[in-house]
């Protein structure tokens, strides 16, 4: 195994749950039993087909002959035939009703769909997982003032708590892409050669209900009722592989999101993401605590936000009833880009639930900037004093711009407040002043959004949707 490339999707990141969907096993026990379901529904329109054809199938969907089908494929190089062979080996007396009347997407592509929706529960799980842990933090913090930031400069003040409902709306916002994705997913059903169905028409004797009956039997054997498309080519429609990587994208982008704040929240030394009693933060400076997994985050949600282009480029250039350019590329973006996902949840879920929050380094931040955010509640108290409060406005900006000047280049503490003070022209004495400069009023109604917004929009949720006590496991 150190001799050849292994992708470090598998290796290093991703879940063995999800990394088994896109294994051989998952994949060729699901071509046998899509094989299991044709044979069935073609028994019950009337063909030819026993009990004991279909007995045989079905004893043989996991006791797969790999070995054969390997060496078949080296032979006539096509998987799918490789994989009948083998199949009819194992099973002689079925062997002549194998894939009766279908093409190679028969079993591709239904399983392709199938794998993917499996994939996307594993997601969706996930997802709320990480809800649930940031709806906690939230109401715990979300009356702890901080500093918020426009142009990543101290605007005025927000909430711990706050902050992290930023973070959850935008998962909120996923999980409703998700189900809407995995509700609308379509299996491409029996098509034929070209989507004509004509190989099936010939097998029935022209007669066109049981055709339609054979899609729909199959469909709802595989657990998509209703679930497939009505009319296509060779090829279910390949706009739907970018749908479902453009979900993916999405909770990428989320991700990455919230990967880049705890980045920068922890260059402030405000909030960290968890460090391991024997991790090494760097092999040359031995102090530095890195945040290593938001960085990975970043790193894998770029790499998933850049893949879903394939599936665009892909779904517009397919020739008329199917092109096999996209073969080789599905195989690698589709499974590549759920991995890739799967190990970015996996990080957000332990880091969203062991978050590290430095009150007194928030306090201390806080009150360095503050005097600048109470400057609009000085001039009014001042003003009700009789000032005039044009004047007094312009006093305030060059009191600001010196204290500012002496803060940056001079690393001076911040003395807007005795600036302020020692001007008779506001009439506030410093104790006045300072009376105005509690954190709690400069939050506005943020402690109330994080309380309405969890009860309102979380909680109903996690409510109807049962969260597993998902243990992840950073393996690096």
């Amino acid at each position: 195994m150190y001799n050849e490339y292994q992708s470090p999707l598998v290796t290093r990141y991703a879940s063995k749950e999800m990394s088994y969907l896109f294994s051989d096993e998952f994949k060729f026990t699901t071509w046998r039993k899509l094989w299991v379901a044709l044979a069935e529904a073609e028994k019950e329109l009337g063909l030819n087909i026993t009990d004991e054809q279909i007995k045989e199938l079905k004893d043989h969907i996991y006791d797969i002959n790999y070995e054969i089908a390997i060496e078949q494929e080296k032979k006539t190089r096509h998987d799918v035939m490789s994989h009948i062979y083998a199949y009819g080996i194992q099973c002689p007396k079925a062997k002549p009703i194998i894939h009766l009347g279908a093409t190679s997407c028969y079993v591709v592509d239904n399983t392709d769909v199938i794998i993917m929706k499996e994939a996307l529960k594993i997601v969706r799980k996930k997802i709320l997982k990480v809800i649930k842990n940031l709806s906690k933090f939230a109401d715990k913090y979300k009356d702890l003032p901080t500093l918020a930031y426009t142009h990543l400069q101290p605007a005025q003040l927000t909430t711990v708590g706050k902050r992290a409902c930023l973070w959850i709306q935008d998962l909120i916002i996923d999980l409703e892409n998700l189900d809407n994705c995995i509700n609308s997913l379509k299996l491409l059903g029996v098509k034929g050669t070209t989507g004509t169905q004509a190989s099936f028409l010939k097998l029935f004797d022209g007669d066109h209900e049981k055709v339609k009956k054979l899609d729909e039997l199959v469909c709802e054997k595989l657990g998509f009722k209703d679930k497939y498309f009505k009319i296509t080519g060779q090829t279910y429609p390949r706009k739907q592989d970018a749908i479902v990587l453009s979900c993916l994208s999405y909770i990428a982008q989320s991700a990455y999101k919230f990967s880049n704040d705890i980045r920068i929240l922890q260059s402030f030394k405000e909030i960290e993401e968890p460090f391991e009693t024997t991790q090494i933060g760097s092999s040359a400076m031995p102090y530095k605590r890195n945040p290593m997994r938001s960085e990975r985050i970043s790193a894998l949600s770029r790499y998933v936000i850049v893949n879903v282009l394939n599936p665009l480029i892909t779904a517009s250039t397919q020739w008329f009833e199917r092109t096999l350019d996209d073969s080789a590329n599905k195989r690698i973006v589709i499974s590549e880009s759920f991995l890739a996902v799967d190990a970015i949840l996996n990080l957000y879920i332990n880091i969203s639930e062991n978050l590290v929050v430095y009150k007194k380094v928030i306090e201390k931040r806080v009150k360095e900037e503050l005097p600048f955010m109470a400057t609009e509640n000085i001039l009014m108290e001042a003003v009700k004093k009789g000032g005039d409060r044009q004047e007094l406005h312009e006093k305030i900006r060059v009191h600001s711009m010196e204290a500012a000047k002496m803060i940056k280049e001079y690393g001076c503490a911040n003395d807007l407040i005795i600036r302020i003070a020692n001007d008779e022209a506001f009439n506030l004495s410093k104790e006045e002043i300072l009376s105005t400069l509690n954190p709690q009023n400069y939050i506005g109604r943020c402690k109330e959004q994080v309380e309405e917004f969890l009860k309102e929009i979380v909680e109903p949720v996690l409510n109807i949707n049962p969260i597993e006590e998902i243990k992840v496991e950073i393996n690096v």
